[in-house]
């Protein structure tokens, strides 16, 4: 079988760990990869990447291509899609797609156009713990879905540089438990209430944004869900998903470093949750990039879609709404691309 030919834009830190995953595929070879920063571009080519360049176009220009892997900035990341989409070549893209609503609409509309497919970077969906809850929800080993509780806190909260240009906890962080709250359960959100805070670091605030925060979802048939996060969890990466039914009750629990427990006089004791989603989700990251490659291989559907993008990119719109606002919003209004002040 022919290998697929992957060029990768971006080499932070996702960057990094989807060309090293992708170096140590069979089925696949990294013919090319750009990132402004020179000591990226070191990385690539001590990685044996051939054609490493500073700009995407010169990239595309460099060799031939069949898939292109974006994780570059947010802002970046419709143009780019955009741009491959035109020149044929099949996309997964990190998380958001864009931050507007009419622009991810504009690009869905252009890759359906050219037939190429895209998967959106919802890495989680991957996780084989969640993967477990979800197929013994769908199996009804707990009968009707009533609710669902997702608990998802970061061990600390990252650069205020970042947050300014991120959209904020809602489109850059939750945006992932909006997607898991579909997924789990295969439903989708007809109403959102936010509430949110600053209560971790009173800087976060003064470019706009909130730290903590506090999300009810409401599906089309009046089950709910409950998400809870922050952007600072002081035992480390806390990352937690039930789903409560009429036949009982699944649940996730977080990852520890290891599974052993002390008990003392004093009390028990064990191991603190793995500290970073660079560690929880090392195996799913592996796993998503190796079921895209599938899809293109057989031609079957992608694992996680523009449409799943552009869903959760709704709520979280609806969630910013509602935090400004007070109120439940539902996402039909979201729907009417009304002008929403984003958070930073």
């Amino acid at each position: 079988m022919k290998k697929l030919k992957f060029a990768l834009a971006g080499l932070g830190r996702i960057g990094k760990i989807h060309l090293d995953n992708l170096l140590q595929m069979n089925n696949v070879r990294v013919v090319a990869a750009m990132d402004p920063f020179e000591e990226s571009q070191v990385y690539a080519k001590d990685k044996g990447v051939a054609n490493v360049t500073s700009t995407f176009e010169d990239m595309l220009a460099s060799t031939d291509i069949d898939v292109v892997v974006i994780c570059s900035p947010t802002d970046t990341h419709a143009d780019y899609v955009e741009i491959a989409a035109k020149k044929g070549k099949h996309v997964f893209c990190e998380k958001p797609l864009d931050l507007s609503l009419e622009r991810v609409v504009e690009v869905l509309d252009l890759v359906e156009d050219t037939g190429i497919k895209l998967m959106i970077g919802f890495n989680r969906r991957f996780d084989k713990e969640f993967k477990k809850v979800k197929a013994l929800v769908s199996q009804g080993a707990i009968g009707e879905h009533h609710l669902v509780k997702i608990t998802s806190r970061d061990p600390g909260a990252p650069p205020v540089s970042y947050i300014e240009k991120s959209g904020g906890l809602f489109l850059d962080m939750t945006i992932h438990d909006f997607d898991i709250a579909r997924f789990i359960v295969d439903k989708e959100v007809e109403e959102v209430y936010a509430k949110g805070a600053v209560l971790v670091d009173s800087v976060i605030g003064d470019v706009g944004d909130i730290d903590t925060a506090v999300i009810t979802l409401t599906y089309t048939d009046g089950t709910m869900a409950i998400i809870d996060n922050s952007r600072e969890a002081a035992y480390g990466y806390d990352q937690r998903v039930e789903v409560f039914g009429s036949k009982g009750m699944v649940k996730a629990e977080n990852n520890l470093h290891d599974s052993h427990q002390l008990f003392t006089s004093q009390g028990s004791q064990r191991s603190l949750p793995l500290y970073f989603f660079l560690e929880r989700y090392a195996e799913a990251y592996k796993t998503e990039m190796s079921d895209y490659i599938q899809s293109l291989e057989n031609g079957t559907p992608v694992p996680a879609n523009g449409n799943d993008g552009l869903q959760s990119l709704k709520i979280g719109l609806a969630s910013i709404m509602s935090l400004q606002e007070n109120r439940p919003v539902k996402l039909e209004e979201i729907n009417q691309f009304q002008s929403i002040k984003m958070l930073k």
